[in-house]
């Protein structure tokens, strides 16, 4: 296979909703560039990307495919991405490798919600765009009604290089205003008649076209310098005035197609290699350790692994982007991660599922290679001498979480094995086991993306999975302060067991110091402060613990253990069996024995008046609060409030943001149970949300109530 140098490569990501063509349009892509001999299409299942038995069920991507085509001399990298914003994780993972994203539109449907999601995903990776407008042989594609749109969503960075002469099912025709000229398509080849644009749309492809110039000279002082004196700019000005606003993210140039009849497409082509970015145009990911390194073959060589992949009879494959050098079959590098030596045993250019053997890759170029002993996604593989580490791809936060259990105990051993490796192949899920909870807790993109791995545990793995409600971690605390004593004796035969602990709990509050003195009913209670520890809680929250001893009631010895015995009873409050928290315990008197006093005595006295104050303290239930941010469409936006208030969320503010409304509030945690369902539902797709904890808050009355009934009621069970 051909060795391509830095600059004869081209690295794109197709991205758009569900249904606009994409793995059509990568097909067409292949086929005009020679790769492929005929085009399989989707329905027939036959698509060089989209091959894997999961997407070929579902009907569309689930994974990001990558494959090449060639045109021109240079070589087209193509990342092909899912549609659904669910499966956003490659779409992010492509983008952030790639140097320019292909918009498709599906012009019958316009701008849709998985149109914005994948905009605004390129967005955050400062990847260029160019749209294209897709499907335009359909009998409801309507063009000027998608610019519209476009536009609307874009603003004035949406630039028509060209138009569809009469769109429809007798769609074959395009204008293209950059080089003027007509593009007629006779058959489904893809070789277009080229002519001159008839008088009948002359007026409106010169206006156009003077749009387009203007576009292209306000990125560059030289350029309108030329434009104010000349009136216009020669083709390769514009070309370089349009490349430096795609560089510049200002400029959108929209672009025709029937991908399905090739229409469209090798212009389409002809213009990513003239005009699109080259790797080394685009920002360099952050170097975060060792050497700085350029793109360029005469550096060090290193890669970034951008996904892994398991596939059958294969095992692991590793997608990377050379960031430097030249890699080739049996280099030696070394993970920046680990430190550890992996060696490159073969170097494939991939084309979906099939790979061909290279000699060599370029930086800038994309490739994968098989059985490497540890390298995972989002790691550095680079030479010794410069131990060069690129800062890893930044995923969605999840927004939906499920508790996963196998429905037969005996498969539960297996089902955290497939989940453990998961998430190397598909970083948006995040994985945990809560030991708080005693659940295993799936953190997903939505219920969509948590379809796709139920799919997995039936079909590949052959295991009976539910996926059920997760439990809220709630927290428990004291309102007042009170007071007990407990007495542990125990006579058996021998030495026996004898620890008596006098103690008060008080709430406690950042910055207050321990207090001196207590009244209970009529009675009142001196405290000394001899000694004060404060412990900062795993789960939230501080332990302070006061040593108020006098006169030797209790020897110093003891005193460990009966906070060991506090600490304890902290992990299980007595309303809920939750972890307690922000509490002050002063130990002030008690009773030892000369023989039978010992640690075991005073930890199990402690612990019992530590139980016995706090149900007498005032406890009450703390529930975790979510700071939620929602962007919601202006028409969407009442329906999206009272959702939130039937929540039991607080708003705290709204504005206007990225086009549509924002709403700020605070959410208890267990109201957010498939919150990214209903916000679709309400927002047709378009609601977009992200969450982030804020704290602890005492929960209502009535939600007190409710949640101590089920837990008398599960103590009852068990």
């Amino acid at each position: 296979m051909k060795v391509y140098k830095t600059d004869e490569v081209r690295n794109i990501a197709l991205i758009g909703n569900a249904g606009s063509g994409k793995t059509t349009l990568a097909e067409a892509m292949l086929f005009e560039g020679g790769i492929i001999n005929r085009k399989g299409d989707v329905g027939s299942k036959n698509t060089v990307s989209d091959y894997n038995p999961i997407e070929q069920d579902y009907g569309n991507s689930v994974f990001s495919t990558l494959m090449h085509t060639e045109y021109n001399g240079k070589k087209i990298n193509i990342m092909d991405t899912p549609g659904m914003d669910d499966l956003c994780g490659g779409v992010v993972s492509s983008l952030s490798v790639t140097a320019l994203g292909l918009l498709t539109v599906n012009a019958s449907n316009g701008i849709e919600a998985g149109t914005e999601a994948a905009a605004r995903h390129a967005d955050n990776a400062h990847t260029p765009l160019v749209v294209v407008f897709n499907q335009l042989d359909h009998e409801n594609s309507n063009f000027d009604s998608t610019l519209d749109q476009c536009k609307t969503a874009f603003g004035n960075k949406t630039t028509v290089v060209q138009y569809p002469v009469d769109p429809g099912t007798g769609f074959s025709a395009i204008i293209d205003v950059l080089k003027m000229k007509m593009y007629t398509y006779k058959d489904d080849s893809g070789k277009p008649e080229i002519s001159d644009i008839p008088e009948s749309e002359l007026e409106k492809a010169e206006e156009l076209h003077n749009e387009l110039v203007e576009k292209a000279a306000e990125n560059e002082e030289a350029l309108m310098e030329l434009y104010f004196d000349k009136g216009t700019l020669t083709e390769d000005e514009m070309r370089k005035g349009i490349k430096l606003g795609m560089l510049d993210l200002t400029l959108f140039p929209v672009f025709c197609t029937c991908a399905r009849k090739s229409i469209g497409v090798g212009r389409l082509m002809e213009f990513i290699t003239n005009i699109a970015p080259t790797p080394k145009e685009k920002k360099m990911g952050k170097i975060v350790a060792g050497k700085e390194v350029t793109m360029d073959a005469s550096q060090p060589p290193s890669l970034f692994v951008f996904k892994t992949a398991v596939e059958p009879h294969v095992g692991e494959i590793t997608y990377f982007k050379v960031m430097s050098g030249v890699v080739k079959e049996g280099l030696d590098l070394i993970n920046s991660k680990t430190g550890n030596k992996e060696r490159l045993s073969q170097v494939f250019v991939p084309d979906g599922k099939s790979r061909e053997k290279v000699d060599e890759l370029h930086a800038g170029d994309l490739g994968c290679t098989v059985k490497l002993k540890e390298t995972r996604f989002n790691q550095t593989l680079a030479a010794k001498e410069i131990g060069t580490a690129f800062a890893p791809i930044e995923f969605p936060t999840p927004r939906h979480t499920v508790a996963a259990k196998a429905v037969n105990d005996s498969d539960d051993e297996k089902v955290g094995e497939i989940l453990s490796k998961i998430k190397y192949e598909d970083p948006t899920y995040v994985i945990e086991y809560s030991k708080e909870l005693k659940q295993q807790l799936i953190h997903a993109q939505g219920e969509y993306h948590l379809n796709v791995l139920k799919w997995y545990f039936d079909h590949v793995h052959k295991v009976d999975v539910e996926y059920l409600k997760p439990k809220i971690p709630y927290r428990e605390t004291i309102t007042k302060p009170a007071q007990a004593d407990y007495r542990h004796k125990k006579q058996s035969g021998g030495a026996g067991q004898f620890g008596e602990v006098h103690m008060i709990i008080e709430p406690y509050e950042e910055g207050a110091a321990p207090k001196t003195m207590f009244k209970f009913g009529d009675k009142e209670q001196k405290i000394s402060v001899r000694a004060v520890e404060e412990h900062k809680l795993d789960w939230g929250g501080k332990l302070v613990f006061v040593n108020s001893i006098v006169g030797g009631s209790i020897d110093a010895r003891f005193l460990p253990a009966i906070l060991k015995g506090i600490m304890e009873k902290i992990e299980e409050g007595p309303l809920t069996g939750s972890y307690a928290r922000d509490i002050i315990v002063y130990v002030y008197d008690g009773k030892m024995h000369p023989v039978d006093s010992n640690e075991i005595s005073f930890k199990l006295a402690g612990r019992n008046a530590f139980s016995m104050a706090f149900k007498n303290a005032s406890p009450k239930i703390l529930e975790p609060i979510l700071n939620l941010e929602v962007w919601v469409p202006s028409d969407r936006m009442g329906d999206a409030m009272s959702d939130l208030q039937g929540r039991r969320a607080m708003i705290m503010g709204m504005g206007s943001e990225k086009g549509l409304e924002k709403i700020t509030a605070k959410v208890p945690q267990k109201e957010m149970f498939k919150y990214t369902t209903s916000l679709s539902s309400i927002t047709g797709g378009r609601g977009v949300f992200s969450i982030s904890f804020d704290g602890y808050e005492k929960v209502p009355a009535d939600v007190q109530e409710e949640l101590l009934k089920a837990y008398e009621a599960e103590q009852e069970e068990e």
